[in-house]
C-alpha cells in the first residue's frame, strides 16, 4: 500500500517558493493594495509579455474572462456561438449569459478538441464566433479554425484555461484569435491561491471595452461610461501570480517530462489508451487523460490503493440537464459521447516524483491483468 498519491499537491508547490509568496502577501497587506493597485498592474504587464500580446485585462476568475470578452465582442440575442461538446461548462454558460445561443460541435477523438469539420457543418447566417478550447493543455487545430473564421467573417475567442504556454506550430495559443481567455484557478498550470482570470488581446479598443465592462463600466472610479460588472483581480492574487509566473516555463517542462514518463510506462498495457498528441502541437499537460472501457471500475480500483483520479468531464455538455432545452441526441456528437465514459485523469503536477508515477502505472497494470 502506498502513502496516498494526490491528484495534485498545491502545498508542495507553495513550499518550494514559500519565502517569495509570503513576502508579497505580507507586502500587499502592509500597503493595503487589496483591489487593483501596483501588483495588479505589474501582473497584467508581465502576463501580456509572457503571452506575447499587447494587452492583458485581469478579472476575478476564468469564467468571467470569457463573459467579459464576449460582451466586448458584441454578442447579442440571436447570435450563435460555436463551442466544443466536450469542455467545462464555463465555455458555454457564458455564451448564454452574454445573450447568445450555444451551438455545440463534436470533438476530435485523439485530442478532445473541437472538430473543424463539425464547425463547418454548424455555421448559419446567425453564427458570429467560435470558441476553441485547448482542452487538457493540447492546442486545437488553429490553422483550420482560423481559415474557417476568415472565410465566414467570424471572431475567435480562444479558451486557454488549461493551456498556459501551449504552442501550435511553434506559436503560443492565445495569439491566434481576437482574444484569449485564461483561468488562474488554484489547480491550473499557473494558479492563484483563490480565483483569478484574465483576457489577452492585441486589439486596444477591445481591451478598453473589456476593462471598462469589468470595472463597473468605467476605467476611472466614478466615471461610468456604460453599465458593467464588478470583476477585478485582487491584489493578493496578483502578487502571488507575479511570483509564480517566472517559474511557469520550468513547471511546464516538468509536466511534459512526467507525461512522457507516464506514456512510456503505460505503453505496454493492453486496453489502456494513452493521450495522443497531434502533429506540431506542444501539449502542456494540465491533465494527463487515459481511456479505458471499464473506466469506473479502474477509478475505484485506484482509489482503493490510495491513488486519486478525476473524470474531466463525465458528461459531455450537450447531454447535461442544463442544455436539455436543445433536445440533443447522442448521434449528433458521437465522438464526445464515446469518450465521456472512457476518460480518466491521472495525477500529474510538477513536484510529482518518478516513484509515484511508477506506482500509478503498476497499479493500472494490476487492474488490467486481473480482468
Amino acid at each position: 500500500m502506498n502513502n496516498q498519491i494526490p491528484f495534485v499537491d498545491l502545498h508542495a508547490q507553495y513550499q518550494n517558493i514559500k519565502d517569495e509568496i509570503d513576502f508579497v502577501i505580507s507586502d500587499v497587506i502592509q500597503k493595503s493594495l487589496f483591489v487593483r493597485g501596483s501588483y495588479v498592474d505589474k501582473f497584467e504587464q508581465m502576463f501580456a509579455e509572457a503571452m506575447e500580446r499587447k494587452h492583458c485585462v485581469s478579472c476575478a476568475n476564468g469564467t468571467d474572462s470569457l463573459y467579459i470578452a464576449m460582451v466586448a465582442l458584441g454578442v447579442k440575442p440571436g447570435d450563435e456561438v460555436l463551442a466544443p461538446a466536450h469542455s467545462w461548462i464555463s465555455t458555454t454558460e457564458t455564451i448564454t449569459q452574454a445573450g447568445g445561443k450555444v451551438v455545440f460541435c463534436d470533438t476530435d477523438t485523439d485530442t478532445f478538441t473541437i472538430d473543424p469539420k463539425s464547425i463547418e457543418e454548424k455555421i448559419t447566417s446567425n453564427t458570429v464566433g467560435i470558441i476553441p478550447v485547448h482542452l487538457y493543455g493540447q492546442p486545437a487545430d488553429m490553422d483550420a479554425i482560423m481559415a474557417i473564421a476568415k472565410k465566414h467573417n467570424l471572431w475567435v475567442l480562444e479558451d486557454c484555461a488549461q493551456a498556459h504556454l501551449a504552442r501550435y506550430k511553434g506559436q503560443l495559443v492565445g495569439t491566434f484569435g481576437d482574444a484569449a481567455s485564461f483561468s488562474f484557478y488554484p489547480g491550473k498550470n499557473l494558479g492563484a491561491m483563490g480565483d483569478a482570470g484574465a483576457v489577452v488581446t492585441n486589439d486596444q479598443a477591445l481591451a478598453e471595452k473589456m476593462a471598462m465592462f469589468a470595472r463597473h463600466g468605467g476605467l476611472n472610479k466614478g466615471d461610468h461610461q456604460i453599465e458593467g460588472i464588478n470583476s477585478r483581480l485582487d491584489g493578493i492574487q496578483a502578487a502571488i501570480l507575479s511570483v509564480k509566473l517566472p517559474h511557469l516555463l520550468k513547471w511546464t517542462e516538468l509536466r511534459q517530462a512526467k507525461a512522457q514518463r507516464y506514456s512510456e510506462l503505460l505503453a505496454g498495457i493492453a486496453s489502456i489508451r494513452t493521450p495522443q498528441v497531434a502533429e506540431a502541437r506542444e501539449h502542456v499537460w494540465h491533465l494527463y487523460v487515459i481511456q479505458h472501457e471499464q473506466r469506473d471500475a479502474l477509478k475505484e480500483f485506484l482509489a482503493k490503493q490510495g491513488i486519486a483520479t478525476v473524470i474531466n468531464y463525465p458528461v459531455a455538455l450537450p447531454f447535461l440537464p442544463a442544455y436539455r432545452r436543445y433536445g440533443h441526441q447522442v448521434e449528433e456528437f458521437p465522438n464526445a459521447h464515446f469518450t465521456q465514459s472512457r476518460i480518466l485523469s491521472l495525477p500529474i503536477y510538477p513536484e510529482m516524483c518518478d516513484a509515484q508515477i511508477q506506482e500509478v502505472a503498476v497499479t493500472i497494470g494490476q487492474f488490467v491483468h486481473q480482468q
